[in-house]
């Protein structure tokens, strides 16, 4: 879930006008897949959560362990496609669990950081031989951890989706810090999903850090004090159903995963929605989705044009919850996918 900025010169050929559609609608553009993935060991598909785009412009997925028939064993596949879906590599990832989440690139250091969700720790992992080692491990007990960011000077901030805690730790890891924690960031009791801190990105100023609360399904801000601590959590929008992943443009426009919605929701610095992309269209007759199904992890190619979006298809109930809206539909999902949106806002109505 990591942020990818695009230039303001490509994003600004990217808001184009639109007619034709009804007043009030929103074009919602259209979703195409960019790869299907393949099977972590022979006969066990797996769904897919984190998704990152790298400095060499590929696309990096890990597998998150589980598909239609429940959770599967063994270490987690780390996939790497070129922007055309050729699948460049597929690598085992050492002494990992089967559960992979938020994945990045650290800026300053080019390692690869990889959240194993199932072993609870950040992992530094090398993209090309899947060799890894334990970058950082959480101080709380039964940690989730989820998401991961960087601020100017490659410090490492993660999401912990259980305790409601965004952790902090050095370039080269080691010991973490709480940075921020509280009721805001935190899963709550009984909602569904049962995440709280999930995607996390700061704004170009790296002044603001926007924080997705999936159970809340609020979207919460934390300000960067002048040295570095956070400031006071506040929800800075709500309603969004289920937001996961987020990814901020050259504008300050947060582009969000509703994962419970099947789509992208695009909102700008003041807290409107400024588009809704993408939507659920069924399952093909080889069990592939159309569209969005539980959309998880956006980022946008290195030139800004295009938008890749990890469709995670998890059946909520396997990760100990109450079924979703779209819950039964994922139970129909065969093979699954990474899908592609060419980024643009159109008008949300016809303003002739």
């Amino acid at each position: 879930m990591r942020k990818l900025v695009i230039g303001a010169a490509a994003l600004a050929s990217l808001v184009v006008l639109s007619v034709g559609f009804p007043a009030g609608a929103w074009n919602r553009g259209a979703v195409d897949v960019l790869a299907v993935l393949p099977e972590v060991s022979p006969g066990a598909p797996s769904s897919v959560e984190g998704l990152t785009v790298g400095p060499d412009d590929n696309i990096y997925v890990p597998s998150f362990g589980f598909n239609s028939r429940g959770a599967i064993t063994g270490n987690a596949a780390l996939f790497v496609f070129r922007p055309d879906g050729h699948l460049v590599r597929q690598v085992r990832i050492a002494h990992s669990s089967p559960h992979m989440l938020g994945l990045a690139f650290n800026p300053v250091t080019g390692d690869l950081l990889i959240c194993d969700f199932g072993a609870g720790v950040l992992l530094n992992v090398d993209p090309v031989t899947g060799e890894s080692s334990v970058f950082m491990t959480p101080t709380l007990p039964n940690p989730g951890l989820n998401a991961l960011t960087f601020d100017r000077q490659g410090n490492v901030y993660v999401s912990d989706s259980f305790n409601g805690v965004i952790w902090k730790t050095g370039p080269n890891g080691g010991p973490p810090t709480q940075w921020s924690h509280g009721p805001l960031l935190g899963p709550g009791q009984g909602l569904t999903p049962p995440f709280g801190a999930n995607g996390v990105e700061f704004n170009n100023a790296g002044t603001i850090m926007f924080v997705a609360n999936t159970a809340a399904h609020q979207i919460i801000q934390i300000p960067v004090n002048a040295d570095g601590s956070a400031g006071q959590a506040s929800i800075f929008i709500t309603g969004i159903n289920a937001p996961d992943g987020i990814a901020i443009d050259a504008h300050d426009n947060l582009w969000v995963c509703a994962n419970q919605e099947d789509e992208m929701v695009v909102i700008d610095p003041k807290g409107k929605v400024i588009a809704k992309l993408g939507d659920f269209n069924g399952i093909t007759e080889d069990g592939e989705v159309r569209g969005l199904l539980f959309p998880a992890s956006p980022a946008f190619s290195l030139d800004g044009k295009t938008l890749y979006v990890s469709n995670l298809t998890l059946f909520l109930p396997y990760a100990g919850a109450e079924a979703a809206i779209d819950s039964a539909w994922t139970l129909k999902v065969k093979h699954y996918t990474v899908a592609k949106i060419h980024v643009e806002i159109p008008p949300a109505s016809d303003e002739r």
